[in-house]
C-alpha cells in the first residue's frame, strides 16, 4: 500500500523532502483531494485541477514564501492553498469565516498578493521584483502565473511592456489552456494556438521581441519537464517567460469535456463527475436570463441593437444573442476598458449598445465610463449584473460600490429594478432612445415571478412607486432588496404606520414625490444593497438638507468595510438588511 504523501505535507518545506520521482503520486492525491472537497462544498474546480503539476513544481523548486509567487485571478490557487498550510481547513473554502476562495494576504504569508480580478499579477510581481533590486536582494525570485485569457488584457500587456526594459528578476508563467471561464477569444488566442501547433516560427516570437527569455511551450502535466525548466529559469536573471500547455479540469473526465460548466459546477459526484442536479423546475428566472432573453427578443426586432461583454457571455447570458446574432454580439475578452470605449464608438454611429459587465468589473473601466461615455453624453446601456452582495466570491466580487461611484457622474441615469418585469421593461425603454447613458444594476440569482414575460411597458424616467400606504414612517428602498421590506412588514402588527416606496431611479430622483414624503412623514428609512457612503440613502439625505426638511432619516445598507465571503443571506444579516433585521429595526419606531 502506497504511503499517502499529501497527509504529511503541511508546508512547502515538507513538500521539498519528497523524492522527485514520487511527485506524480502526490499530484494524483492533490487532485483527488480538491475533487473530494469541491464536489461537496462547491467552488472553482477546473482551473485548479489544470495546474496541479505546476503548483507542486513551483513550491518544490522555489523557496516560497521567500521567493514570491503571485497567482493571477486566483481560480487556479486551490492546490497552492492546500500545500501551504490550509489543507485541514480547506473544507471551509468560501464559507462564512472560512478560507477565502482567492489568495489573500491576511490569510497566509504564501499569499503574496490579493487577487480576484484578472491580469494584475504581472504588474504586482514586477513591482515586487523592482523593490527587491532596490533593497539589494538580487537572488530573490518573483513568479507570476497568468492564464491565457488574462494575458490578453491591456493591463497584462502594460506589465510586460515595462518588464522588458528592466533587469527585474521576474518569471511570467503562461498557463495556456485556451479558456478562461468561457473559451478565450481574439487574435492573441489565435497566435498562441499557432505557437502550440508549431505553425509560428520561433524567430517570430512576440514575447521574445519584448526582451524576455522565452521558453516553451512545454507540457504542463509533465511534472519532470516543468521542474527541469523551472530549475534552469531559477538561475537565469532578468525577465523570463515560460509557456506551458495545460488542460482545464485535468483528471476529471467530465470537467475536461465540458470546461465551461465545470469551471464552478456546484455539487457533483466525485466518482462519476456527474453534476448533482438542482431542482429548478417551476422556479422564477435568474436575472441574468431575464436580461439575456429580453435583449435577444429586442434584437430580433431592431437590427441596430448590439451586445458587448468582456469575457462573460455565459455568466451574463449574452450568449443567447451571440448564438442568434454572432455578427452583432461580441465577447471582447477580459478587457473592460476596451468594452466600454468600443460601446461608446458604436453609439456615435447610431447603434443601440447593451454593454453587459458584472458590477465589480465595471470598476476597472471607471475612466472610460466618465470620459468616453458620460462626458460625450453617449446613450450606452450599461447592464450591471451581480450588483449588490454576491455571496461566496467575497470582497473582490461584491457589486456594492456602483451606486456611489455612478450617481456622481453627470448625464448618467441610474436604475435598479425591483423585479424581473421591471428589468424587462427598462431594457425595452432604454432601446427606445434615452439620449443619455444609463446603468441598470440587478442582482445575482433568481427573481420572484415565474410569469415574467408580459407585454412591454415603457418606464417613465425618474419615477418612483408607492408600494404600500402608511401614516408615520416612510421606507424608501432601491431595487430588488425592497423585497426584504415587504417580508419584514408582513410579520409586523403595527404595519399600518409604515409606508413603502420603491425608488428604482437613484438618478434622477423622483423629486416631486420626495417633496411630498419629506413633508408628510416624521421618520424616513432608506434601504439599498450598496455601500451607505455616497449611495442612495445619501442622495435622499442630500436632497432633504438642500431643501431644509427636518425629518429623521436612517440609512440602511452596506457598512463602511469590505464584506467577506458567505452566503448572500448570511451577509445581508451581517449588514442588517435582511428581512428579520429590518423587522427589528422597524419595530423600534
Amino acid at each position: 500500500m502506497k504511503l499517502n504523501l499529501l497527509s504529511h505535507i503541511n508546508s512547502p518545506k515538507d513538500l521539498r523532502l519528497i523524492p522527485e520521482m514520487a511527485l506524480p503520486q502526490l499530484a494524483k492525491e492533490l487532485r483527488d483531494f480538491i475533487i473530494d472537497i469541491v464536489s461537496v462544498k462547491e467552488g472553482h474546480l477546473g482551473a485548479s485541477l489544470g495546474v496541479v503539476e505546476l503548483t507542486i513544481a513551483l513550491h518544490y523548486v522555489f523557496n516560497t514564501p521567500e521567493d514570491l509567487l503571485v497567482w493571477d485571478v486566483g481560480h487556479q490557487a486551490y492546490g497552492h492553498k492546500i500545500l501551504t498550510g490550509r489543507k485541514d481547513i480547506f473544507h471551509t473554502n468560501r464559507q462564512l469565516g472560512g478560507v477565502s476562495g482567492f489568495p489573500k494576504r491576511s490569510e497566509s504569508e504564501y499569499d503574496t498578493f490579493g487577487v480576484g480580478h484578472s491580469s494584475t499579477a504581472i504588474s504586482a510581481t514586477l513591482g515586487m521584483a523592482i523593490a527587491s533590486n532596490l533593497k539589494g536582494d538580487f537572488e530573490k525570485n518573483h513568479i507570476a502565473v497568468v492564464g491565457d485569457a488574462s494575458i490578453a488584457s491591456g493591463m497584462a500587456f502594460e506589465g510586460l511592456n515595462h518588464a522588458g526594459v528592466t533587469d527585474a528578476n521576474l518569471l511570467v508563467i503562461l498557463n495556456d489552456n485556451a479558456i478562461g471561464i468561457d473559451p478565450s477569444v481574439g487574435a492573441l488566442k489565435n497566435y498562441l494556438t499557432a505557437v502550440k501547433s508549431g505553425k509560428n516560427p520561433r524567430q517570430n516570437n512576440m514575447i521574445k521581441s519584448l526582451n524576455f527569455d522565452y521558453s516553451g511551450p512545454i507540457d504542463g502535466h509533465d511534472i519532470f519537464a516543468i521542474i527541469k525548466e523551472l530549475k534552469r529559469l531559477k538561475n537565469t536573471k532578468g525577465p523570463k517567460f515560460l509557456h506551458i500547455i495545460t488542460t482545464k479540469g485535468k483528471g476529471l473526465e467530465q470537467a475536461e469535456k465540458d470546461q465551461v460548466k465545470y469551471h464552478a459546477p456546484g455539487k457533483f459526484d466525485k466518482l462519476t463527475g456527474e453534476i448533482i442536479p438542482k431542482f429548478e423546475e417551476n422556479l422564477p428566472p435568474k436575472f441574468q436570463d431575464v436580461f439575456g432573453l429580453t435583449v435577444l427578443d429586442l434584437a430580433k426586432k431592431n437590427e441596430k441593437i448590439i451586445g458587448i461583454t468582456p469575457a462573460m457571455p455565459s455568466g451574463s447570458s449574452l450568449k443567447f444573442m451571440m448564438d442568434a446574432f454572432p455578427e452583432r454580439a461580441f465577447d471582447v475578452g477580459i478587457a473592460e476598458q476596451h468594452a466600454v470605449t468600443l460601446s461608446a464608438g458604436m453609439a456615435t454611429q447610431g447603434m443601440i449598445v447593451f454593454c453587459n459587465i458584472y458590477s465589480t468589473f465595471l470598476q476597472r473601466a471607471y475612466d472610460q465610463v466618465i470620459h468616453d461615455v458620460a462626458l460625450q453624453n453617449l446613450p450606452v446601456i450599461f447592464c450591471l449584473d451581480r450588483a449588490g452582495l454576491v455571496g461566496e466570491d467575497g470582497a473582490t466580487h461584491h457589486g456594492v460600490f456602483d451606486i456611489a461611484f455612478l450617481r456622481c457622474i453627470p448625464n448618467m441615469i441610474l436604475y435598479s429594478p425591483m423585479n424581473e418585469m421591471d428589468l424587462r421593461n427598462i431594457l425595452y425603454t432604454a432601446q427606445l432612445g434615452l439620449n443619455h447613458p444609463i446603468a441598470i444594476r440587478y442582482p445575482r440569482g433568481r427573481g420572484l415571478h415565474q410569469d415574467w414575460i408580459k407585454p412591454y411597458e415603457e418606464i417613465e424616467i425618474g419615477k418612483a412607486n408607492l408600494i404600500k400606504k402608511g401614516s408615520k414612517v416612510a421606507v424608501l428602498s432601491n431595487g430588488f432588496i425592497g423585497k426584504n421590506v415587504t417580508l419584514a412588514l408582513a410579520e409586523m402588527e403595527n404595519v399600518e404606520q409604515f409606508a413603502h416606496y420603491d425608488f428604482p431611479f437613484v438618478k434622477p430622483l423622483d423629486e416631486k414625490l420626495l417633496h411630498l414624503i419629506l413633508t408628510e412623514f416624521e421618520h424616513i428609512i432608506t434601504l439599498e444593497d450598496g455601500v451607505i457612503n455616497g449611495g442612495f440613502g445619501t442622495a435622499i439625505l442630500e436632497f432633504s438638507a438642500l431643501h431644509q426638511y427636518s425629518p429623521k432619516i436612517k440609512i440602511l445598507g452596506i457598512p463602511d468595510e469590505f464584506i467577506e465571503h458567505g452566503t448572500v443571506a448570511q451577509l445581508q444579516r451581517y449588514s442588517e438588511i435582511d428581512a428579520k433585521s429590518l423587522q427589528i429595526i422597524f419595530e423600534s419606531y
